[in-house]
């Protein structure tokens, strides 16, 4: 069934996701934030700035936020997770009663709350119609329409299925979840590991050394999950191994990129600089995770030296030999 569709962010990402609704026959809008995007995209039946392979032929593109959501029965949320609240406090007057909300951006707000608290509280109780899609799908190949396998997480099966549906197609498959928890700390925390991989990779540590971080990056991911209420099992599936393994090994991750480039001796100001205004969220998705680490009383190791390298001009080299030289433990503790 076609939906009236609205994607709120016009980058890499929710260009991708866009060209996916439109090529199921979705009605589709695409919101764009910079001025004079929209009517960029309208002209050119494409995104000139980013996603630019991406056919969007027949998307209709504002710069109006009202204009964008209203009326709309599906609103994709796609924003840098810094901005989510914003857009979602200048959203909630003008959401409809009925429409579906899903959330594609991944972050933890500076505070420590996750997409789903933060619309929750900016869109009222919304908990019955709106679900978190996240699993290992850069942008570049989900316009190439190369198979990708996606999850999208609600607490209502209703919802689930019909953001599922909505998604779907020959190229891109979409699974359901109950655990929005998992799946949003998940599709989070990946991008923090992925910044330590950049760094072992630019520091050519070699595969032993990647797969090492991959792995304890996952133990850390999932003791943050667990304590605050996800299922342990979610993190061996698509929003946590599977976005963990694509970000920590992809040469398209903006955020191992980041950890390659500090690597090289770049400063922070200096990597973010040479993103040309992309967004690498485990930048700021490091400090507020390593704030809630605090907060709860985890040991998170890889967190913590990516935070300190990021933060507080730490050598990366010497970073590792800290890691390496700590306490001695049983692997499950």
């Amino acid at each position: 069934m076609s939906l009236k569709a609205t994607v709120l962010g016009a980058g890499n990402f929710g260009t991708a996701l866009a060209s996916v609704l439109l090529a199921n026959g979705h009605d589709v809008t695409l919101w764009c934030y910079e001025d004079g995007h929209a009517e960029e995209v309208e002209a050119a039946g494409r995104n000139p700035r980013y996603a630019k392979d991406a056919d969007l032929t027949g998307i209709r593109a504002t710069g109006s936020l009202e204009a964008a959501v209203t009326g709309a029965e599906l609103v994709l949320f796609v924003s840098p997770s810094h901005a989510t609240r914003s857009i979602a406090k200048s959203v909630a007057p003008v959401l409809g009663a009925d429409a579906i909300v899903a959330c594609a951006s991944k972050g933890i707000e500076s505070g420590g709350a996750t997409m789903n608290e933060i619309l929750e509280e900016e869109l009222g109780d919304i908990q019955g119609r709106v679900g978190y899609l996240s699993g290992p799908s850069f942008a570049f190949e989900i316009v190439q329409r190369r198979p990708t396998a996606v999850v999208v997480a609600s607490r209502s099966d209703d919802v689930a299925s019909r953001i599922q549906e909505a998604f779907s197609t020959a190229f891109f498959r979409v699974y359901t979840t109950h655990d929005v928890v998992g799946v949003e700390l998940g599709g989070a925390v990946k991008n923090i590991m992925a910044i330590a991989s950049g760094i072992s990779d630019g520091l050519e540590f070699g595969h032993n050394a990647r797969a090492g971080l991959i792995t304890r990056g996952l133990a850390e991911m999932t003791r943050l999950g667990v304590a605050l209420g996800a299922e342990p099992l979610t993190f061996m599936g698509l929003a946590g191994m599977g976005d963990l393994v694509l970000t920590c090994c992809g040469d398209l991750s903006r955020n191992r990129t980041v950890g390659k480039r500090l690597a090289s001796g770049m400063t922070l100001d200096e990597v973010t600089e040479s993103l040309g205004g992309q967004v690498a969220e485990g930048v700021k998705t490091t400090a507020s995770t390593h704030k809630l680490a605090k907060k709860l009383g985890l040991d998170m190791p890889i967190v913590e030296v990516v935070h300190s390298i990021l933060y507080e001009g730490a050598d990366p080299r010497e970073c590792v030999v800290q890691l390496m030289g700590r306490p001695l433990k049983r692997e499950r503790d």
